[in-house]
């Protein structure tokens, strides 16, 4: 395959990791945490400062990735829920373009609880290693099958309820990130058809809870000597009261929440979770190494990003759910492409995950689909272009562990500022309330201007804005075929 100019297109590396916020990184600016290989891959391209996922849990989001559109367009509109089947993923343009498309890891375009195995659309991959988590065995977890094959006494072990191993607390050389750079540096080495350009997805099951690592890994943090939680004592005093509720438990009662921990065992959950990145982080450096050992580092685009973020303590909240703060929907995104995107830039536009979709099919030399909605980064990142957008979308559809009265709210980026309606009635039975933030005065979203009569214009301005955006986006791809 080659592009408009006659030149082989560019393989697409696409790592992708599950539940890492956008100050997880050494590169964003965070002293505490180590990450040398991701700090490399973003020195060495582009890293996008804003980058906003479409919903704060896997689902919705993933689905978001995988096919350019907004989460009220394309269906899945939370977890446990189907995309519906007749969404096109990129893959699959990728490959009836010529293009050898594999995946080891996540996907979670459809139900897979209970060891039910996740069903599959038309979706391009030629090769698919799929394993929904590391925990729940089906059939087809394919890092089961691998464990099982090279230490069957570690899976008999984690798998042993009696037993003090658990799958996080792996060795590292038989942890789920381990297998998921294995089966990634496998397909660069040996299993790739090597006449055609290829897009490999690594997804990455880590920092997702339970928080926890190999002991080499939790030994590299001492929780004492890393920040607290960004909060204030009073602070849910002045916000929505669904954080109030779930502070004191996550998931709608299923989970542990923020008023459940003491002040060490947050300390200690912050350390597992930069220890969890860190595996990530070396993993990544093995997988760029074998792209620089096979000679694939110029003609491959490596694209790093996560499907969204976790509370880990700020605002008095753990996990995901309703929120919309940036630690939940704002994550890392490097894109290095040698020759083409320049080394060491920083951009602080608004990008979106829905972004990706068109972007990865540009630097493919392919046009997006009419049913994309995001627009390509390329020539942002090559600095052949401006970026016009000023907004980015997020939606949460009682997309977690279901509430009742149903959750839902919808945030607005725009500029520096941040609004976030908690709905009610019609579309549930709780009461309408929101937040507003002030990101280029309080950019830890501590203060909520929601009903300062001092911001009472800004808010309805922003709140008008959100009504003409969920206009724009609206699903209009069907072809008009006349007037009348």
């Amino acid at each position: 395959m080659t592009t408009a100019t006659g030149r082989r297109s560019p393989n697409i590396l696409l790592i992708c990791t599950d539940q890492q916020r956008f100050s997880a990184l050494g590169a964003a600016g965070n002293a505490e945490i180590e990450t040398p290989n991701l700090d490399r891959l973003a020195n060495e391209g582009t890293l996008f400062e804003n980058c906003y996922v479409q919903n704060p849990v896997c689902g919705p989001s993933r689905a978001s990735l995988m096919t350019g559109r907004y989460v009220h367009s394309h269906g899945l509109w939370a977890n446990g829920v189907a995309l519906p089947s007749h969404e096109r993923l990129f893959t699959k343009d990728l490959a009836e373009a010529g293009y050898d498309c594999g995946l080891v890891g996540k996907l979670h375009l459809a139900a897979c609880f209970g060891g039910r195995t996740e069903p599959r659309l038309d979706d391009g991959f030629r090769v698919f290693r799929w394993a929904h988590d590391p925990y729940r065995g089906s059939s087809e977890n394919a890092y089961h099958r691998w464990l099982r094959a090279h230490r069957p006494d570690l899976y008999e072990a984690a798998t042993d309820p009696g037993s003090d191993l658990t799958f996080d607390t792996m060795p590292t050389s038989a942890h789920y990130s381990r297998w998921i750079a294995e089966e990634t540096i496998s397909f660069l080495r040996q299993d790739r058809e090597r006449d055609k350009p290829f897009c490999f997805i690594a997804n990455f099951f880590d920092p997702h809870h339970g928080f926890g690592a190999p002991q080499e890994y939790l030994d590299r943090y001492d929780p004492a000597r890393l920040s607290r939680p960004v909060t204030t004592p009073d602070e849910l005093d002045g916000k929505p009261p669904i954080y109030t509720e779930a502070s004191q438990r996550s998931y709608a009662g299923h989970a542990k929440g923020y008023a459940e921990y003491t002040a060490d065992e947050l300390q200690e959950v912050k350390a597992a979770y930069y220890a969890m990145v860190g595996l990530v982080d070396d993993e990544v450096g093995r997988i760029l190494d074998t792209l620089e050992e096979e000679g694939l580092t110029e003609s491959t685009v490596v694209v790093f990003t996560s499907d969204h973020g976790e509370m880990l303590g700020d605002h008095r909240l753990m996990l995901k759910g309703p929120m919309l703060y940036d630690v939940a929907v704002r994550v890392p995104l490097l894109i290095r492409w040698p020759g083409h995107v320049p080394a060491g830039e920083r951009h602080g536009e608004l990008v979106q995950w829905v972004d990706l979709a068109p972007t990865l099919l540009e630097i493919a030399g392919l046009d997006a689909s009419p049913a994309h909605q995001g627009e390509s980064l390329l020539g942002l990142a090559t600095g052949q272009a401006g970026w016009t957008r000023d907004w980015a979308l997020a939606e949460y559809r009682d997309s977690g562990h279901p509430y009742d009265p149903p959750v839902h709210t919808t945030m607005l980026r725009h500029e520096s500022w941040k609004v976030v309606v908690h709905h009610g009635e019609p579309a549930t039975g709780r009461a309408r309330t929101g937040e507003l933030y002030d990101l280029a005065r309080d950019p830890d979203e501590l203060n909520n201007l929601w009903d300062e009569p001092a911001h009472a214009a800004t808010r309805a301005r922003m709140q008008e804005r959100l009504l003409d955006v969920l206009v724009a986006t609206e699903d209009r791809s069907a072809r008009r075929e006349a007037f009348w």
